[in-house]
């Protein structure tokens, strides 16, 4: 299957199924030196971890990871770095009733007349634990972007219609509340509208906001390697995903470009600007300022509620789809976009040290 590698420099390779006996990924271009334990890695996958609270699905996994090669001694060596997570909670039997029909809102029917068959046990390849090598990746990457300062803060901003205040952001709040909202009002304000959607049998969307502090300017460049299409094709690949804005978005449509301009100023003897209306992008590339970039995640398409769809014999019938599933897949894609946009600053970060003679002097001077 072709389209399961990502990156120039930092490359990613994802596989496994979500109940074959495991997935994972192998991260190439991860420089030697490193310091790299499996425990950096466990800590993002519990944040996408199934079955820890009442708005995410049952199905009990630990998503233990094992770093099978490219360590030596606590260090990554330089060479490709092997990770697995292995499948533990498998209910295959579930997706019995719809191996011969497509669910609605799925890959089913897409994937079917793709390759001509498919693994309908959850998804397989298309189901949301291909993430988990994402995931793993995305961990790795974040920890050597942290070396040069660089940091990123992903978090839910909407559920449904409730959304955060602004005004009463408290970062500790993402990883105390079940939404991940840094705003612990609006996330008992989502749970209350989640469990509405639980007892009609539906599901839910919203939108993850991502912000990232320390980029330095001059990453990505003019034409096809552009910072925001990377980050954008990157957040997109995530399979709930339907939009992507950088900065303010969609809303730029409405304005004069008087209002949207983003102003430069010089503050102590750097150039900075009055505005962030670019979402820390120009022309492609990183001006210094915060990125912004939000992902709309539209609502799970596995719904207990009676959908009408076709069988593989081209017959129209009802369904009902059993199994454990999330009724809002927010909270738990909130690292995955992290994680994304986590691998695609480090590679543009990588690629950017061959971009001018004095960066590649000061490399190699004697």
């Amino acid at each position: 299957m072709a389209g399961s590698t990502l990156g120039i420099i930092y490359r990613i390779t994802t596989w496994g199924e979500s109940h074959g006996p495991g997935l994972g990924v192998v991260v190439d271009g991860c420089p030697a030196g490193l310091s790299l334990t499996a425990n950096d890695i466990q800590t993002y996958l519990d944040r996408r971890r199934p079955g820890q609270s009442h708005i995410s699905t049952p199905r009990k996994e630990a998503d233990a990871v094992e770093i099978l090669s490219g360590t030596f001694e606590g260090k990554t060596t330089g060479t490709p770095i092997s990770l697995l997570v292995r499948n533990t909670s498998q209910h295959s039997g579930d997706y019995t009733a719809i191996a011969n029909c497509y669910r609605p809102g799925h890959a089913d029917y897409t994937f079917d007349r793709k390759y001509g068959l498919r693994d309908y046990r959850g998804g397989g390849r298309s189901s949301g634990r291909e993430t988990i090598g994402r995931v793993a990746a995305g961990a790795i990457a974040a920890k050597v972007l942290s070396e040069f300062g660089i940091r990123l803060t992903a978090y839910t901003r909407s559920i449904g219609p409730i959304s955060i205040n602004p005004n009463a952001f408290d970062p500790d709040a993402i990883r105390e509340t079940v939404t991940a909202m840094p705003d612990k009002e609006a996330s008992a304000m989502a749970e209350k509208f989640l469990a509405d959607c639980m007892s009609s049998y539906d599901s839910a969307g919203g939108v993850i906001e991502c912000v990232i502090d320390g980029v330095p300017a001059g990453l990505g460049d003019p034409v096809f390697e552009k910072l925001d299409a990377n980050l954008a094709k990157a957040v997109m690949s995530v399979g709930a995903v339907k939009a992507v804005e950088i900065g303010d978005g969609t809303e730029v449509s409405t304005r004069h470009g008087s209002d949207n301009n983003d102003a430069f100023r010089l503050r102590n003897g750097r150039i900075t600007k009055t505005s962030n209306h670019a979402g820390g992008i120009l022309g492609g590339i990183s001006d210094g300022s915060q990125i912004v970039l939000r992902a709309h995640i539209k609502p799970t398409p596995s719904i207990f509620s009676p959908q009408d769809t076709v069988n593989r014999d081209g017959e129209e019938i009802t369904i009902s789809i059993k199994g454990r599933h999330d009724p809002v897949i927010v909270p738990r894609a909130v690292v995955v976009v992290e994680s994304m946009a986590a691998i695609t600053l480090l590679d543009a970060l990588l690629v950017n040290a061959s971009a001018r003679i004095d960066y590649l002097k000061n490399i190699y001077k004697n």
